[in-house]
């Protein structure tokens, strides 16, 4: 089984998770549209839509990379258009775009308290909802929220209560439309890693060197949401799934290549559930 000429929608995913995902389908011979900000490349952060784009065709598969603030309603509009009119459809739509701040509530600008809210929570409803009239004539649809279990647990809300709800509001995304569309066969899922992924956003923001010589490579990611989209949509949808466990479920017990640089335990990420790190083979370090 493959994703040979499925179509995915993946909002940010110039760089990171998202661009591991699309270079994962892409190998299949999948076609991608790459939805984000990043035109012109940053001094600290690898990646544009164009060189993304360049990855994915050397990959095997076919791009379209398309400058999109998933912010505003007519660029995501225009952008599933876009994708439409170039690939015949829409098959998967990955909500991978999100923006990060982990500071207090009196320490928490409201301008950036929107940006969370805007592109994490709404965001993730508009991209889908634009999806999902596409979504109800593929084959095997999925959405796939790269946000976490809702683990409602003080502790996760203490100390960056407005980044926790603009990510749970992702995850909300996931209960309600995986119930609101189960009978039109879309499948919603969430997907979220058991450590830290050694991404820009760790190296960063979450620790730097030390946290990201603790972390997995996006590959793990890119391989468990491989795994979800070639399962059933009408049988697996509903789930928070954490990407280790779903390769285990598919045969594999080796996961040293996703983490070929760790000397030491790997870092636990943030919402992860206690009886996620006790069922599991892996021993972690729980530094957040």
């Amino acid at each position: 089984m493959s994703l040979k000429g499925k179509t995915l929608f993946i909002s940010g995913g110039s760089r990171g998770i998202g661009l591991a995902i699309a270079l994962r389908a892409a190998r299949d011979g999948a076609n991608v549209t790459i939805a984000a900000k990043t035109a012109e490349p940053h001094p600290k952060l690898p990646g544009t839509i164009y060189s993304a784009a360049e990855e994915i065709e050397r990959a095997g598969g076919k791009a379209l990379p398309v400058l999109c603030d998933i912010r505003e309603d007519v660029q995501v509009a225009d952008a599933v258009a876009r994708t439409v009119a170039r690939f015949g459809g829409i098959d998967i739509c990955v909500n991978n775009a999100s923006a990060i701040q982990l500071t207090g509530t009196l320490e928490t600008d409201m301008k950036r308290y929107d940006l969370m809210h805007q592109i994490n929570t709404r965001g993730t409803f508009l991209v889908s909802k634009m999806c999902i009239p596409h979504l109800k004539l593929a084959e095997n649809p999925h959405i796939l929220n790269l946000a976490p279990p809702l683990d409602m647990k003080a502790k996760w809300f203490k100390n960056h209560v407005a980044y926790t709800m603009a990510k749970f509001g992702m995850s909300l995304c996931t209960l309600g439309m995986s119930a609101e569309f189960a009978g039109a066969g879309i499948a919603v899922n969430s997907l979220w890693p058991i450590s830290t992924i050694d991404t820009a956003a760790v190296r960063n923001l979450l620790g730097g060197a030390t946290v990201a010589a603790m972390s997995r490579s996006p590959d793990i990611m890119a391989d468990a949401a491989h795994a979800i989209f070639l399962r059933p949509s009408r049988e697996a949808t509903g789930n928070f799934y954490i990407d280790e466990e779903v390769l285990r479920a598919e045969g594999v017990t080796d996961f040293s290549i996703y983490a070929p640089g760790a000397t030491d335990q790997l870092a636990g990420d943030f919402f992860v559930p206690d009886e996620v790190f006790a069922n599991s083979q892996t021993r972690v370090k729980r530094i957040y």
